[in-house]
């Protein structure tokens, strides 16, 4: 038999496995070099980004009168080129994760060892820890006359009836009675607050709106006084699957918001504030900035954060590294900051731990149902 030469084709079915283990090899160096970008732009931004700015609210805290939003401000130089690049940013990351069709880069909570048992009971309790965390600044604001913000005083009648709202809504979500309702009743009072502080004001609190839609969608839970006495009241399982990604549209425009209205839309305002709380403490860092150059940057920040949130990319890092900003100036402004953050903390802390391929885990929970560990996988 004649040998074969190099230039003839090979009959043999040895080298496709060859080819495929090549091909694997080369897709896993191309993960592990996408991986490795983003774990360095994400270590950049923490270093270099995050310790110079900080999630406050300078509403909350100005002293004296502002000047409302111009959102023509936003449309000039510098800060278009800046919101620019956090859109830029954005695009990239969807890219990267299309890429890579995993919504996280940080594993999810059974490569620490949890399993699906423990996971379902988690979500079971999802309901009440929200609950808590909303119905606290909820009693606050209701019984100081104020409308899901300390800087948002009711007016006149608007002090009893919405101030009432608030309250029966926290008793109701705290206990979990009649939470549908109560859910209802937030949102509400959300539309009714566009007319008493106009539509910018309610869309910077976009996140009382997401709680309520989340717990209409997804009710109480197993642990609330409707699953004792009104199990009728609960919703149903479709529903149920739609109350995570309510709950995290509504965060991100919040912060998508606050990042225009308190600084790249109202530089003004935000400079006025560093005057009265001098935060800008990048020349200790020994890169000093000027106020305005820092209020761009912290802006920029949460703009990148909150378009991250509201559009699912990668949450778990992002959350991670914005835990440092969203309390770095608690020590400042204590209570009434820490009581309004509640919401935020509540929500990015289940946002940390979800994962949308876990649906049928959430929904099982929510209906106290044991579930099978028939297909369990740690790969998120």
């Amino acid at each position: 038999m004649r040998p074969r030469t190099a230039t003839e084709p090979s009959t043999s079915t040895s080298v496709d496995p060859d080819q495929r283990t090549v091909r694997r090899r080369a897709q896993t160096v191309h993960r592990g070099a996408v991986k490795a970008v983003i774990w360095a732009c994400s270590l950049t931004s923490s270093f270099f980004l995050f310790p110079r700015t900080a999630f406050g609210h300078e509403k909350w805290f100005h002293k004296g009168a502002w000047e409302p939003s111009n959102w023509r401000t936003a449309a000039q130089f510098p800060t278009v080129v800046f919101i620019a690049a956090v859109v830029v940013i954005t695009i990239l990351a969807a890219l990267i994760r299309r890429r890579l069709a995993r919504p996280n880069i940080f594993p999810r909570p059974v490569a620490f060892g949890a399993d699906p048992v423990g996971i379902t009971r988690f979500y079971a309790w999802v309901p009440v820890i929200l609950g808590i965390h909303i119905a606290v600044p909820l009693l606050v604001y209701g019984i100081q006359g104020h409308l899901f913000a300390p800087h948002l005083n009711l007016p006149g009648v608007w002090q009893y009836w919405l101030g009432l709202i608030q309250v029966g809504a926290a008793i109701a979500l705290f206990y979990g009675g009649l939470t549908r309702l109560a859910a209802i009743a937030i949102g509400g009072a959300w539309l009714i607050g566009i007319g008493v502080f106009g539509l910018e004001a309610m869309l910077e609190n976009s996140h009382y709106a997401g709680f309520a839609a989340f717990f209409f969608l997804a009710g109480r839970g197993p642990f609330s006084v409707d699953r004792l006495l009104f199990p009728r009241l609960d919703p149903p399982s479709r529903m149920m699957r739609l109350a995570p990604r309510a709950l995290r549209i509504g965060v991100g425009i919040s912060l998508v918001m606050v990042a225009f209205t308190e600084k790249l839309a109202n530089p003004k305002l935000a400079q006025s504030f560093l005057q009265q709380h001098p935060l800008n403490f990048t020349a200790a860092l020994g890169i000093p900035m000027s106020d305005a150059t820092f209020v761009l940057c912290a802006g920029s920040v949460e703009l990148l954060v909150g378009l991250f949130v509201l559009f699912g990319l990668f949450p778990r890092l992002v959350i991670l590294i914005a835990w440092l900003p969203f309390n770095l100036t608690l020590t400042v402004f204590g209570w009434v900051e820490l009581i309004g953050h509640l919401p935020f903390y509540g929500a990015l802390a289940f946002l940390l731990v979800w994962t949308p391929d876990e649906t049928d885990w959430w929904v099982n929970g929510l209906h106290d149902a044991p579930i099978s560990p028939a297909g369990f996988s740690a790969s998120d």
